[in-house]
């Protein structure tokens, strides 16, 4: 991958992006290594807290089947989303290269359903992985959204600086030419009174001698 120049900004994007997500990484392998006993228990608690909310509202109930597909589609997007910013810190051209972040999606589901088939109690599913894998691309394409969207309106942002540049080059120009014009015309004014002055001495210098003529007439 092509990266971009580095500075400090970007350095701690970086190291902040890739700690999430491993820390999220982590955290569907955590799940992963619960016993069977353990993860229905979370299952039934968040079930319980959420049949509550939704009973409030007159919705509901949902079963701890749809609780636990929903964990896994909501926690893989939560990594496709933050492996898309970590594609996008890395390199420029994130949407050229988003097979990357889908191969590394795909992997965790593979691996996270493998580490269930040795957990007591817990099954390995194929419909799982497809269910990690929609949650991987539906992270991804939501923060490639994002990301294009703040592309867009950078874009626009330095379109207008670039604009307002212009527009300023192009003021201080137009004063440029305004005062070399008025320099101009002053410099020509000047000129004028020069001549004035010099043709007035000149007609002065010429009226003794015709005193003179009409005297010695």
């Amino acid at each position: 991958m092509e990266t971009q120049k580095n500075n400090p900004w970007l350095i701690a994007f970086r190291v902040i992006f890739t700690i999430a997500l491993l820390a999220c990484i982590a955290y569907i392998f955590r799940n992963s290594l619960q016993t069977g006993a353990q993860s229905s228990a979370r299952s039934q608690a968040v079930m319980q807290a959420v049949n509550e909310t939704l009973g409030k509202v007159h919705l509901g109930p949902v079963s701890e089947h749809v609780i636990r597909k929903t964990a896994h589609f909501l926690e893989f997007s939560l990594e496709g989303f933050l492996l898309m910013l970590c594609l996008r810190v890395y390199t420029a051209h994130f949407v050229r290269h988003m097979s990357w972040p889908l191969l590394i999606g795909m992997s965790t589901a593979l691996m996270d359903e493998t580490i269930q088939l040795f957990i007591p109690n817990r099954t390995s599913m194929v419909t799982d992985v497809w269910i990690d894998m929609m949650g991987i691309v539906a992270g991804l394409l939501v923060a490639l959204i994002i990301l294009l969207i703040v592309r867009a309106v950078m874009a626009f942002a330095r379109i207008e600086r670039e604009n307002r540049a212009l527009r300023e080059e192009r003021e201080q120009l137009r004063r440029a030419q305004q005062e070399q014009e008025h320099e101009r015309l002053a410099q020509r004014a000047a000129h004028r009174a020069h001549e004035a002055q010099l043709g007035h001495g000149e007609i002065n210098s010429e009226a003794p001698w015709e005193n003179e003529e009409e005297h010695s007439e």
